[in-house]
């Protein structure tokens, strides 16, 4: 990679630790696998240039965010993220974070085999793309030796085939996306973990 700005695209229950999280999205409850509107008033106002921004990117062209989690990590709390998948449920093809503060490494385990792993580097102000192989076979994570100094990710997600225009769950899924797309959204969970 030649710029520190630059997009890198990966095609090929989480244990958070000690890290302050903002959440933008509806109520999941994974379990139960049931999604609710509830407080959710939409993706926050200074997202909206960077959904337009996204929308430049080819394989962003048709992204429609429904959820914006921002996570800070910061190394004196020894912030890091074990290796998992997002759900498969709820949330889409295509994982979207902006990686801002700082440089840091997102580390792919390949789920079959958890001595087998990638080292992504993600440089202050890069935008990852996580889908296909990469969203669907290698689960992703940052470890705490790869937080040096101060690290903000926003993470953008996507609802799943399910909520789209003729899944079970279209309705459901537009209404979510009618509200999200507001950019009138204020945090529904505040967590310092």
């Amino acid at each position: 990679m030649t710029s520190k700005n630059s997009v890198i695209f990966v095609s090929a229950s989480v244990y958070l630790f000690k890290f302050f999280l903002q959440d933008y999205g509806p109520k999941v409850n994974f379990k139960r696998k049931k999604i609710k509107a509830g407080g959710f008033t939409g993706l926050p106002n200074f997202s909206k240039m960077l959904y337009k921004r996204m929308k430049s990117v080819d394989i962003l062209k048709d992204f429609e965010p429904v959820e914006q989690c921002n996570l800070e990590y910061v190394p004196e709390r020894g912030s890091s993220i074990d290796p998992h998948f997002d759900d498969f449920w709820v949330w889409g093809e295509r994982l979207v974070t902006l990686n801002l503060g700082s440089d840091t490494v997102l580390c792919m385990t390949l789920s079959e085999n958890s001595d087998v792993s990638v080292h992504v580097p993600l440089f202050n102000r890069s935008l990852i793309v996580v889908y296909g192989p990469a969203r669907h076979i290698w689960m992703h994570g940052i470890h705490r030796e790869n937080i040096t100094r101060k690290r903000l990710a926003i993470t953008f997600r996507e609802l799943s085939a399910e909520f789209q225009p003729g899944g079970n769950k279209e309705t459901e899924g537009q209404n979510l996306l009618d509200i999200a797309l507001t950019f009138e959204g204020i945090s529904i969970g505040s967590l310092k973990l």
